[in-house]
């Protein structure tokens, strides 16, 4: 389901079932920056994308809309790299802020798409069977299904896919080991721990092993190793206030948060219990 910039947030205002909560800054341009060797943001400000970077082309996490693509191309070019050497295509989750561009980035680019089971049917049907939300995009033809624990190698660079369900049911944390001033630092980019408005927790018909899926999450998100701490939203992990700090002291890296980390996963954790002890009553 499509809608014009105009009408989005009149229907958003009055409450419209199966539309995400579109936020202020989704369509704002954001400056691309190094967060480690072979690791940068190409999103927009509240759109996180990720590129990584190898000499056999390059991997892009997070198309997100078909309408911010262009932000997305444009920080790719501006860092010096391009935008049709991306070889591969991921994603955190099957949600359209998310993945809705994938798509048409595969048509522009020929990358291969990768996504974890549980979201490559919603992805290759353009939003078909989505928990809660009926919002509809570009289908997207799926090149292979990953499981947890996959490895997706592409030139010098290895990712893991994780796979942490209960946002949606592929909804995919991606691990990765960088080096940064000549340190290895294992980065964590998470998919989503989030409940989000409307989300049923218990006696869930659509989605009924949705609480036992967010155990799980937890449960890895906690045993994760983290030095480098990113997500699918740049306020999972304070971005704004991080660049500002790297602007005052070019010399450290601010993305080196594990104690961050640890409090997001926790904070997220105990929101999760709340509401889910909230249904339950």
């Amino acid at each position: 389901m499509k809608f014009t910039r105009l009408l989005l947030p009149l229907l958003l205002a009055l409450g419209s079932p199966g539309i995400l909560a579109a936020q202020s800054d989704w369509d704002e341009p954001f400056p691309p920056h190094r967060i480690a060797d072979r690791l940068y943001y190409v999103g927009s400000k509240g759109l996180a994308s990720y590129l990584v970077t190898t000499s056999k082309g390059h991997i892009l996490i997070n198309s997100s809309f078909e309408r911010t693509l262009p932000i997305i191309r444009g920080n790719v070019e501006k860092l010096g790299f391009k935008f049709t050497d991306i070889k591969i295509l991921l994603g955190s989750h099957a949600h359209s802020d998310h993945v809705e561009g994938h798509g048409l980035i595969k048509e522009q680019t020929g990358a291969r798409v990768e996504v974890m089971r549980g979201d490559d049917q919603v992805i290759a049907s353009g939003g078909k069977g989505q928990y809660l939300y009926k919002e509809g995009w570009r289908p997207c033809p799926v090149d292979r299904v990953l499981k947890d624990g996959d490895a997706v190698v592409l030139g010098e660079v290895t990712l893991t896919a994780r796979h942490t369900p209960g946002h949606t049911r592929g909804c995919t944390t991606w691990t990765m080991p960088v080096t940064d001033a000549g340190k290895t630092l294992n980065v964590v980019i998470i998919g989503s721990p989030n409940v989000n408005p409307g989300y049923q927790l218990i006696t869930n018909r659509d989605y009924p092993e949705i609480a036992d899926d967010y155990t799980k999450t937890f449960r890895l998100l906690k045993s994760l190793p983290c030095d480098i701490f990113l997500g699918a939203h740049g306020n999972y992990y304070g971005m704004e206030a991080k660049i500002a700090r790297l602007q005052k002291d070019p010399k450290t890296n601010p993305f080196i948060d594990p104690e961050g980390y640890r409090a997001y996963v926790e904070n997220r954790y105990q929101a999760f219990r709340e509401k889910a002890q909230t249904k339950a009553q």
